[in-house]
């Protein structure tokens, strides 16, 4: 950090050495701690150190970037949670999220509720309420970077016990390609997407037209958040309609080296003014 009393203080939660398939964290984070500390005081810690440096008064606010599946630190991630509320910390992602932020729950909730997601249950015995599939996929509430996923066939699926379970089952979905957009505090930034269904991180920019930017919003809208980044994942099925695969309300990465100049520009503006207004309040 600078120690510039007149910059607001940011501890900025990164998992440096965090290893994921077809991205680089560390060097997003990297960059976007560096651009922070174009208008801020910054210090990078690991997760498991975040807590324990909230609570110490230091920091204005707290940014939890690519901080790694918190399922595999899930006790501590609850425990900051905890702590934050105790000591009033400025979070952001805002932690009132309810959708990546707290499971996979939200999907059933969505589908329940008519939402254009792929549809979901959680009991092996409703499945019939899906739409007919020669493979489903099923994967833990709490999972994340496909932590625990697995394909069955509707056999294998008839072979789960019944009733309500910590595992979502839906069908697997024929898509076209799949589609990202990229929120900070609500408003859009830009859109990236995977033109081949088996390279999903394999992005390119993506044009979205109004009925996509809509179809976005209206999730961003549906979450609690009001002071944060959201990225809300789509596939386009063969009809030509999107369906929501997840609304990313923690940690989501933004592969920010694969836009335009002036998207990430523009994200780094966004972020910077979230992050002033939040802490200021």
């Amino acid at each position: 950090m600078h120690n510039d009393p007149a910059q607001p203080r940011v501890l900025f939660v990164t998992d440096l050495t965090y290893q994921a398939k077809g991205r680089r964290y560390c060097d997003e984070d990297i960059y976007l701690s560096d651009r922070l500390r174009e208008d801020f005081d910054v210090a990078l810690c690991h997760p498991l150190d975040a807590a324990a440096l909230m609570e110490t008064g230091a920091f204005d606010v707290v940014l939890v970037r690519n901080s790694g599946p918190v399922i595999n630190y899930q006790a501590v991630w609850d425990d900051f949670r905890e702590r934050a509320a105790k000591c009033g910390a400025r979070v952001c992602n805002q932690l009132t999220g309810r959708a990546d932020m707290v499971g996979k729950q939200y999907l059933l909730e969505l589908t329940a509720a008519g939402y254009p997601v792929i549809p979901t249950v959680d009991d092996a015995g409703e499945a019939d309420r899906l739409p007919a599939s020669e493979t489903y996929v099923v994967k833990p509430k709490l999972g994340a970077d496909s932590i625990g996923l697995e394909f069955l066939s509707r056999q294998d699926l008839a072979e789960l016990a019944p009733g309500p379970s910590d595992l979502l089952i839906q069908p697997r979905v024929d898509f076209a390609y799949e589609v990202s957009f990229y929120f900070v505090d609500r408003a859009f930034q830009y859109a990236l997407h995977a033109p081949d269904p088996a390279r999903r991180w394999h992005l390119e920019r993506y044009a979205a037209t109004p009925a996509d930017l809509a179809f976005a919003q209206r999730f961003v809208d549906w979450n609690t958040i009001d002071h944060g980044v959201q990225r809300v994942d789509a596939c386009r099925v063969r009809g030509g309609g999107l369906l929501l695969v997840e609304l990313e309300d923690l940690n989501p990465y933004l592969s920010l080296d694969l836009v335009g100049e002036g998207e990430r520009e523009g994200f780094v503006a966004a972020l910077k003014e979230s992050l002033s207004s939040w802490q200021a309040l």
